[in-house]
């Protein structure tokens, strides 16, 4: 089990080494120094010498991979490679283009997007699973039908819809709770219960309509027409078998997503005015902060490798087959 992990962690080092390079030449070859410099300046007629101030004051003044005129290893530690990108690998985000501290926004950022995808994912999950369970249990009826035809028109509505459109009517018209802004402490829950609603709704359509196929997929197995051969009834079959070995392909699904969780959504928190990862992400693009971009898209990286690791570590627990080969 020990080597499994460990065999699994290490695939990961050469995915995030390449996703580290791969970020770096695309900011650094599209976007060069004095680009980056004019851009947060502001002014297109600024002077050479303005743009090498900026760049100096930021460590944008040095060379991009290697330093020849330095002596040892400062030949590759004195470079914009070196102090940019792989000094994220230690976590160490530095300052932004616009002089913040990047880790401390990140801490600070990160609760108001876990205060809103949390809840959405755990009661979005429940829900999902609940009907999902329900349309499989009576699968070929007009229940069935029109479950799924409401699910397919859920799905195909942007979620632009469902965001603007809860405004409208659960803020502007029924004045229930605030249209946008955040609190801290007891304060934020009236503002997070739009949000999330619009979180768990939005998401019922593709979410039951996916957990459908999964039940679906296993009732058409052996175990089940076994189960059902011994006379056990079919809510029994549903929730004791079905569900049980639905596992696997849920907790893909579920754990792949729970490093989405410290991220953000961007639609959301930017509408909402919810100080979060995501609003974070949006406003350093607006500003052209590429400081801020890289760090968000190599934290997005790691944290989405993590939860392929914990998908693989979870299957172990829920499928005897995966921890016996481990």
């Amino acid at each position: 089990m020990i080597a499994y992990i460990i065999r699994r962690t290490l695939y990961a080092v050469p995915i995030l080494i390449g996703v580290n390079l791969l970020t770096f030449a695309l900011f650094f070859l599209i976007n060069t120094p004095d680009d980056i410099a004019r851009s947060q300046l502001g002014d297109r007629r600024v002077t050479e010498d303005a743009v090498d101030a900026w760049k100096r004051s930021h460590g944008y003044h040095k060379p991009m991979l290697y330093n020849a005129d330095v002596e040892g290893a400062a030949r590759l530690t004195e470079t914009i490679f070196f102090d940019k990108s792989l000094r994220l690998f230690l976590f160490e985000f530095g300052r932004s283009d616009s002089g913040r501290d990047i880790g401390h926004d990140i801490s600070q950022r990160m609760w108001p997007s876990l205060a809103i995808a949390v809840p959405t994912l755990a009661v979005g999950l429940l829900i999902n699973i609940s009907f999902a369970l329900a349309i499989a249990l009576f699968h070929g009826t007009r229940f069935d039908f029109w479950a799924v035809v409401v699910c397919v028109g859920l799905l195909s509505v942007s979620s632009l819809f469902y965001i603007i459109g809860g405004q409208y009517m659960v803020s502007k018209l029924l004045h229930l709770v605030p249209i946008s802004g955040y609190d801290t402490g007891v304060a934020a829950l009236k503002f997070l219960i739009l949000p999330v609603l619009i979180g768990v709704v939005g998401g019922v359509g593709s979410g039951t309509r996916w957990y459908r196929t999964i039940f679906l997929e296993e009732m058409e197995k052996d175990y089940v027409r076994t189960a059902r051969a011994k006379g056990l009834g079919e809510a029994s079959v549903m929730f004791r078998h079905v569900l049980r070995n639905a596992l696997v392909p849920i907790l893909t699904g579920v754990v792949v997503i729970l490093p989405l969780l410290f991220m953000g959504s961007l639609l959301v928190e930017s509408f909402f005015g919810i100080p979060g990862l995501g609003s974070y992400t949006i406003d350093g693009i607006q500003r052209q902060d590429f400081a801020i971009v890289r760090s968000m898209v190599f934290l997005g990286s790691v944290l989405y490798v993590v939860g392929l690791l914990l998908t693989d570590i979870s299957y172990t627990f829920v499928d005897p087959r995966v921890r016996l080969s481990a």
